[in-house]
C-alpha cells in the first residue's frame, strides 16, 4: 500500500471519481517507465477505483504492482503537475505513432468530428485523454493497486488481448483502509467461495461454462423459495404451467427475439437429414444463416399488418423454398406462454388469465463475462405472465410490486430503490406504436409511485417490447442488485394475434404483464448466499439443526430426537458417529447450522436438550418440545433470527 505524501493538507479538493481517473494515469506512466515498449489502452474510473488496460510482454505479478506502486510515488513527488494541451486530430494521430501507441491511433479515429482532441501530461509522458483531471498529483491522497485481469481491446474477444490493472484511490489513508477491509468482507462472503464450502453448487467443466449443477444443499434452498413463491401465487389466483426447452424458430421470429438477439442466443439447432441434404446442395455456413433468419412473405405480411409498421422488413423475406425450418434454445419462457393463453378462446369474464413457470432459458454470454450464479449460461426465472383487460392494468401491476416486496420483506432486503426503465424515441430499437408506448410507461409510473421509496426514470433501458419496473436492492454490504422486474407489453399480443370476447361480444385485444419476483433463480441465491454470507434463515438453512450426543452412550436419546424432529419436517443432521463432541459442535458451526442440540445423561433423564445457536459459544437448556415449538415458529414465520437470546452460559 503506498500514500501520497508532502502535499498541502486539503480534503478532496476534486471529486473522487477525478482522482482515481488522476491516478491510473500516474499507473500508466509508471508502466511506461519499468517496461519499455508497453502500449496502452483505456484508464478510466469506475465506482470503486479505477483500471487501466495494458499491452505487455509479459504477465504482470502480484510483485510487479507493488514495484509499479513504488514508482508511482516517486513520479508523483517529481512530476506533480498535470498540464491539459489540445490538439489536431493530425497531431494527436502523428504524436501516438510515433509513440507506436497503436491503441491510441485507433482510439483518436473514435474521438466524433468536431470535438476538441487533448493531451494530459505529467513529467515526461503524456496521454490521449478527455480529462478532468486534478492539477496536482502530490495532493494527500491514498492509492492501491488491487489486481490484474485480462481484458480485450474494445471488449471485442477478437480483437488483441490486454492485461487490465485494478486500483483505487482515496483522499485520505482512513477511507482507504476502511474499503480494503469492507473488499476482504466482500471476499469471504464471496458466493463461489462460500458456495464450494457448503456443496451448495457446481460447475463442471466437462458440463460447460455457466451451466449450474445444483448439489442437494443448494436444492433445498431454491426448493424452499420456490415452494414459498408458488404458495403465494397460488393465493393470487396463478396457474402453474410448464414449458419445452426448445421451440420452432418461427415461435421466436414472431415474438421478436429471433434473429434480433441472436448474439446472446445458442446457435439455431436444425434436423440432421436437412443438415445433409444442404450440404449436398452446396448450401454454405452464411448462406445457411441468411436461410435460417429469413421468413416467408406471408408471414412477414402478416406481422407488419397486425404491428401497423414494417417490423420485418423485405431483406428478411425468402421464396418458400429457401426457408430452412429451426429450432432454438428458449431464450424467454413468454412466447410459449403466449401460445398457452391462445390454446383456447378467452372471455372478458376469465380476465385476468395469470400463467406461471418455473422456467429455464438459455443465454449465450461470452466467457469472460460467465461467473458464478451471478453470470450463467442457462438460468430458471420464476416467469409469470398475465394476460388482462387495459381497464385491470393498474391493479394488476399493484399485485406484482406487492409480490416483489413481499420477497424482499421476506428475506430481510429492506434497502431497495426502483427504476423505471423507458424507451428511447430515437430508437429504432423498439418495436409499437407510440400511443401503445405511452400508456405502458404511465402505467409504470403511476404504480411506481404508490411503492413509498425512491424511484427514477431510465429513458433507452426499456425491453424491446414494453417499459419495466426494476427493483435495484442493496445488500448488507451496500452493493447494488437488480433484482425482481414488472413489465408491460402491448406488442407482445399484437405479434401474435391474441385476443378475448368482450362483453360487447366483439374480439379486443389484452395487455400483457411480465413479472418475475426473484429474476434469475440462480442469481436471486448467488446474491442471497453473500447478503447473508451463508448464515442462512432457519427455514432457509440446509440443515437446519444438528443433534450431537455428549458421549457414546447418549446416542439413544439423541437417535430419539432425530427421529420426532425429522417426523416434524425438519433438516436434521444427526452426528451420532464415534468423536469428540467438540470437534462435532466445529463442524456444525463450520456448515453454519443454526441450531445444535447437545445432549447427555440429564437431558435424557430430563428430555430437555442443550440449544447452542450458530456462532455463540453459549447454551440454553430447554424443554425439547419447547425446542420443538421455537422451531416450528422460526420456520413457518420465515423469521430471520434465531429466536431468543441464551441466557444460560456454558463453555
Amino acid at each position: 500500500m503506498s500514500q501520497a505524501k508532502d502535499a498541502p493538507q486539503v480534503a478532496g479538493p476534486f471529486p473522487l471519481s477525478t482522482l482515481r481517473h488522476s491516478v491510473s494515469h500516474l499507473m500508466a506512466s509508471a508502466v511506461a517507465k519499468l517496461y519499455p515498449g508497453a502500449k496502452f489502452g483505456f484508464g478510466p474510473a469506475i465506482e470503486h477505483g479505477f483500471y487501466y488496460d495494458f499491452d505487455l510482454p509479459e504477465p504482470l505479478t502480484e510483485a510487479d504492482l507493488r514495484k509499479i506502486e513504488k514508482e508511482m510515488a516517486r513520479i508523483a513527488k517529481r512530476s506533480p503537475k498535470l498540464e491539459c494541451v489540445a490538439v489536431t486530430r493530425d497531431e494527436a494521430k502523428a504524436r501516438l505513432a510515433a509513440a507506436n501507441q497503436t491503441y491510441k491511433v485507433e482510439a483518436v479515429d473514435r474521438i466524433p468530428e468536431g470535438e476538441t482532441i487533448t493531451f494530459y501530461r505529467h513529467g515526461d509522458w503524456e496521454d490521449l485523454c478527455e480529462g478532468p483531471h486534478v492539477d496536482r498529483l502530490d495532493r494527500n491522497f491514498a492509492f492501491k493497486l488491487q489486481h490484474v485481469s485480462g481484458s480485450y481491446w474494445l471488449g471485442d474477444e477478437k480483437r488483441p488481448a490486454l492485461q487490465r490493472v485494478y486500483g483505487t484511490a482515496f483522499w485520505s489513508q482512513a477511507e482507504l483502509d476502511a474499503h480494503l477491509k469492507w473488499l476482504e468482507e466482500i471476499k469471504e462472503r464471496d458466493h463461489r467461495v462460500v458456495g464450494k464450502h457448503l456443496r451448495l453448487f457446481h460447475i463442471d467443466e466437462m458440463v460447460g461454462q455457466g451451466l449450474i449443477l445444483w448439489t442437494p444443499n443448494g436444492s433445498i434452498i431454491r426448493s424452499e423459495l420456490q415452494t414459498f413463491i408458488s404458495a403465494e401465487l397460488s393465493r393470487q389466483g396463478y396457474h402453474q404451467v410448464f414449458t419445452p426447452h426448445i421451440g420452432k424458430l418461427d415461435l421466436y421470429k414472431t415474438s421478436g427475439h429471433f434473429p434480433y438477439y441472436k448474439e446472446s442466443q445458442y446457435p439455431a439447432i436444425v434436423e440432421a437429414e436437412a443438415l445433409a441434404k444442404l450440404s449436398t446442395e452446396g448450401c454454405t455456413c452464411a448462406e445457411l444463416s441468411v436461410r435460417l433468419e429469413s421468413v416467408s412473405a406471408h408471414f412477414a405480411g402478416e406481422l407488419n399488418a397486425r404491428a401497423g409498421r414494417e417490423v420485418i422488413g423485405p431483406e428478411k423475406v425468402l421464396p418458400d423454398e429457401k426457408l430452412v425450418e429451426g429450432y432454438l434454445l428458449k431464450p424467454m419462457n413468454c412466447p410459449h406462454h403466449i401460445r398457452i393463453f391462445a390454446s383456447s378462446p378467452h372471455s372478458y369474464r376469465d380476465m385476468p388469465v395469470r400463467l406461471a413457470e418455473f422456467g429455464t432459458v438459455y443465454r449465450w454470454e461470452q466467457s469472460g463475462e460467465i461467473g458464478g450464479l451471478t453470470r450463467v449460461r442457462g438460468f430458471t426465472q420464476d416467469d409469470a405472465h398475465l394476460f388482462v383487460r387495459e381497464d385491470q392494468v393498474a391493479a394488476e401491476l399493484l399485485g406484482c410490486l406487492s409480490l416483489v416486496k413481499l420477497v424482499f420483506a421476506t428475506l430481510g432486503m429492506h434497502d431497495y430503490r426502483v427504476r423505471v426503465s423507458l424507451r428511447d424515441p430515437d430508437s429504432s430499437k423498439y418495436v409499437g406504436s407510440s400511443e401503445n408506448w405511452d400508456k405502458a410507461e404511465e402505467a409504470c409510473r403511476a404504480a411506481a409511485r404508490t411503492l413509498g421509496v425512491a424511484w427514477e426514470e431510465a429513458p433507452g433501458e426499456a425491453a424491446f417490447y414494453g417499459p419495466k419496473i426494476d427493483f435495484i436492492v442493496r445488500d448488507v454490504l451496500g452493493r447494488s442488485w437488480q433484482l425482481g422486474t414488472v413489465q408491460v407489453d402491448y406488442n407482445g399480443p399484437i405479434r401474435f394475434d391474441l385476443s378475448y370476447t368482450g362483453a360487447d361480444n366483439q374480439k379486443h385485444r389484452p395487455v400483457m404483464i411480465h413479472r418475475a419476483p426473484f429474476g434469475s433463480m440462480e442469481r436471486f441465491v448467488g446474491v442471497l448466499i453473500e447478503h447473508f454470507g451463508g448464515r442462512f434463515p432457519f427455514w432457509l438453512s440446509p440443515s437446519q439443526i444438528a443433534v450431537i450426543p455428549i458421549r457414546e452412550e447418549h446416542t439413544p436419546y439423541c437417535t430419539e430426537l432425530e427421529a420426532q424432529l425429522k417426523a416434524a419436517g425438519f433438516r436434521v443432521d444427526a452426528m451420532l458417529e464415534p468423536g469428540h463432541m467438540n470437534n462435532k459442535i466445529k463442524q456444525a458451526q463450520n456448515q453454519r447450522t443454526p441450531f445444535m442440540l447437545i445432549a447427555g445423561e440429564r437431558e435424557a433423564a430430563e428430555k430437555t436438550v442443550a440449544v447452542r445457536r450458530r456462532d455463540t459459544r453459549e447454551q440454553e437448556v430447554m424443554k425439547f418440545d419447547d425446542f420443538l415449538a421455537l422451531a416450528r415458529a422460526l420456520r413457518d414465520g420465515k423469521r430471520l433470527d434465531l429466536g431468543e437470546t441464551p441466557k444460560v452460559a456454558a463453555t
